[in-house]
């Protein structure tokens, strides 16, 4: 038996809309019904806040809303003022653009050319998230990498042609690993794989780095007030049009649907990894997508999933996932050490909730928490 889900980790609450999820079993999923569920979610929800503005809010505060399909994910785009509409253009033909940059499924985009032929020229955004994605490398140890991608497709990830990959074949991938040997020469804008068969996957980073320069055209036109939800990954320009904060609420990875609390923010990220998202079974086991690349294997550390709230959507994204193969104790130690760059919601095996100090103003829940400090 298959089960896959698409990620669809927060959801927002009374505010623009819900994410929706998609889910399914082997061939038998009916994605059509699926895709129609999620829209209707997410226009009604919408729909309704739209006539309560043009009811209480002048023309600055009307929203205007974009509901698309682009990184093999449903996205929702909010945005408040007299500019909405050319803001909303501009940032979807941004989202179409990264897609046709980075993603693997698009046999054209630099990523795919540069795992073809080994290396290739790149556009400065693509040499920019590979930048980037060495920066979290080396900040992790070497726990995000981008270079997993052929043990993503010894899994069948990419194609959700799912198996269990042998000890052997494992090894044999592993050894292809290691974001250091993804030279970037960043003055010529030219990258090469310097392991024969090496891959590259930038999908770890791609939405949250999508999710910041959709706020900076936002903030270029002038938009007041916005929400996005790029398959879940959550990010917002200030508050909400009344001033107050956007509320956000945190999946419950032990019964999705649910949540475990609810974060109020304003001009943040706010993203969750979690094994629950994206998932196959086999002989009665259950496998992941989030793969540790100390041995190949789906994480298995201890946490259940991993909410990062951070300024900036490219970190937080990356973080997401490092943290969450971290496993508790030692994503609390890295928190600590990087504390001034995002805080964190650590849920574990036994459904205990771990929240970093800097949230603990701010998160509420009707489950007990552990703030964890400096």
């Amino acid at each position: 038996m298959i089960n896959f889900r698409k990620k669809a980790v927060a959801m927002l609450l009374a505010t623009v809309f819900t994410a929706g999820m998609l889910s399914g079993c082997g061939p038998s999923v009916d994605t059509e019904k699926s895709k129609n569920d999620s829209r209707k979610a997410v226009e009604q929800t919408t729909q309704a806040e739209a006539d309560t503005n043009s009811k209480t809010q002048n023309e600055e505060d009307k929203s205007e809303s974009r509901d698309i399909f682009a990184m093999d994910t449903y996205m929702t785009l909010t945005a408040y003022g007299k500019n909405a509409k050319k803001a909303l253009d501009e940032a979807v033909d941004e989202i179409n653009n990264i897609e046709q940059l980075v993603s693997t499924g698009i046999d054209s985009s630099e990523v795919s050319q540069i795992n073809k032929n080994g290396k290739g020229s790149v556009s400065e955004t693509t040499g920019y998230l590979i930048k980037r994605s060495k920066e979290i490398y080396d900040s992790t140890n070497g726990v995000f990498d981008i270079t997993i991608y052929p043990i993503m497709q010894a899994w069948g990830f990419p194609t959700e042609n799912y198996r269990v990959p042998g000890k052997k074949g494992l090894k044999k991938l592993r050894g292809l690993m290691g974001a250091d040997h993804v030279l970037y020469d960043e003055k010529k804008q030219e990258v090469t794989l310097n392991k024969e068969g090496m891959k590259i996957d930038l999908g770890g980073i791609a939405k949250g780095y999508t999710s910041s320069k959709v706020m900076d055209i936002f903030k270029e036109n002038g938009i007041s007030s916005a929400v996005i939800s790029l398959g879940g990954n959550v990010q917002t320009l200030n508050g909400k049009p009344d001033g107050s904060d956007w509320r956000v609420a945190v999946e419950n990875p032990a019964d999705t649907g649910s949540y475990i609390g609810v974060l109020s923010i304003k001009d943040k990220a706010v993203i969750t990894s979690g094994g629950y998202e994206r998932y196959f079974k086999q002989d009665g086991k259950t496998y992941h997508h989030i793969i540790d690349p100390a041995n190949g294997y789906p994480a298995n550390n201890g946490l259940t999933s991993v909410t990062i709230v951070s300024d900036d959507g490219t970190l937080a994204d990356g973080l997401s996932t490092s943290l969450f193969i971290m496993g508790p104790e030692k994503a609390q130690k890295y928190w600590k050490e990087h504390s001034d760059e995002f805080d964190t919601i650590l849920v574990k095996d036994d459904g205990s909730i771990l929240v970093s100090e800097g949230l603990a103003e701010y998160f509420t829940s009707e489950s007990d928490f552990t703030i964890i400090k400096k």
